[in-house]
């Protein structure tokens, strides 16, 4: 990532932030996070406020509604297309007044389901996923390639700040595990190889960096997301949540290890994303941080130079007391890592 985005010790949000106010959420992201400014989400304004919803909305040529099992494809937009639309315009407005009370951040992130998470969460006309159909995925890809640069310029054009693109792939282990249910429940989509899911975020993952300038986070907060292959795809940073990752050994530790030492950098889940029941202790919550550096063969000085810190998860399910809280939290953890690196 280019040094527009990135500096030593820095920290971020994954994206979504509780409650219904966007000129709040806004204030209170560019006031904690102003390294790099997560665009904030909620979800909890309901349809076309979650990360499918949110997404399709900038979708080029290609329209979505609701219907019982979820978001299906639609002939032409309809409401649930204009509510999202609406609510993303509403968010927008809210930065660019955010920004010009407080001054612009230092980099804006911002985020959106990636072509896997989109084409398994959304379905064709008789039911089945978008990814079961090769046109249509390839169609959403290119749709969401090219919705996304266009909202990219217009957050830098609103907010005079440098922008990086977030792809989360949640359901990529799914889709790389044959895990999908067919829209019967009784079977299940078959799995996607990966040199195929790679090819295909590679291709949006390029696009997005070759049109903000900057490399493209892809978060997947599985225990064992796909480094390799998201690495494979051109992602700058990887963003996992650290508190699941378990013992890291074997297979997974070389794609860490490899990956990092090549350059990639980890957007490292470390702090509670969700009110913890007792005060969090930074030294605790940055001590997988520390034990996956040392059991990679890094340095502390790594987690400074080469990792961020972030909460876990998004916020949304925080209170909006601990939403404030959690990014200072995460500056903690990453002086805790200042400290063990001057040892």
């Amino acid at each position: 990532m280019s040094d527009a985005a990135w500096n030593p010790g820095i920290a971020t949000a994954i994206g979504s932030m509780p409650g219904t106010d966007p000129l709040e959420a806004a204030r209170v992201v560019l006031g904690e996070l102003p390294d790099l400014m997560p665009f904030p989400e909620l979800p909890a304004r309901g349809v076309g406020a979650d990360i499918l919803g949110r997404t399709a909305g900038l979708l080029v040529d290609l329209a979505v509604e609701v219907v019982p099992s979820g978001y299906r494809v639609a002939g032409r937009p309809g409401r649930d297309h204009r509510r999202a639309l609406d609510l993303l315009r509403w968010d927008l407005d809210a930065v660019e007044q955010a920004v010009a009370e407080a001054g612009a951040p230092r980099a804006v992130k911002v985020q959106a389901a990636g072509p896997w998470t989109l084409a398994a969460g959304i379905e064709l006309e008789r039911g089945h996923r978008v990814l079961t159909d090769p046109g249509a995925l390839r169609d959403f890809a290119e749709s969401l390639g090219e919705g996304l640069r266009a909202h990219a310029a217009q957050v830098a054009a609103r907010t005079g700040a440098p922008v990086v693109v977030q792809l989360d792939e949640p359901s990529l282990p799914a889709v790389l595990a044959g895990n999908l249910p067919t829209p019967s429940g009784y079977g299940q989509v078959p799995a996607v190889p990966g040199p195929e899911a790679q090819r295909l975020l590679g291709d949006v993952v390029d696009g997005l960096a070759a049109a903000t300038g900057r490399p493209v986070i892809v978060h997947c907060c599985a225990p064992r997301p796909p480094v390799r292959l998201l690495r494979g795809a051109g992602a700058g940073t990887i963003s996992l949540d650290a508190t699941r990752l378990g013992s890291v050994t074997g297979a997974f530790a070389d794609e860490l290890g490899e990956a990092w030492e090549e350059g990639t950098r980890l957007l490292l889940g470390l702090v509670p994303a969700v009110d913890p029941e007792h005060r969090p202790d930074p030294r605790e919550l940055a001590r997988p941080g520390l034990e996956l550096a040392a059991r990679l063969g890094f340095a502390p000085k790594a987690l400074l130079e080469r990792a961020a810190v972030s909460p876990s998860c998004g916020l949304a399910g925080a209170s909006p007391e601990w939403a404030r809280r959690a990014p200072a939290v995460a500056r903690q953890v990453n002086e805790v890592f200042a400290e063990a690196a001057e040892r």
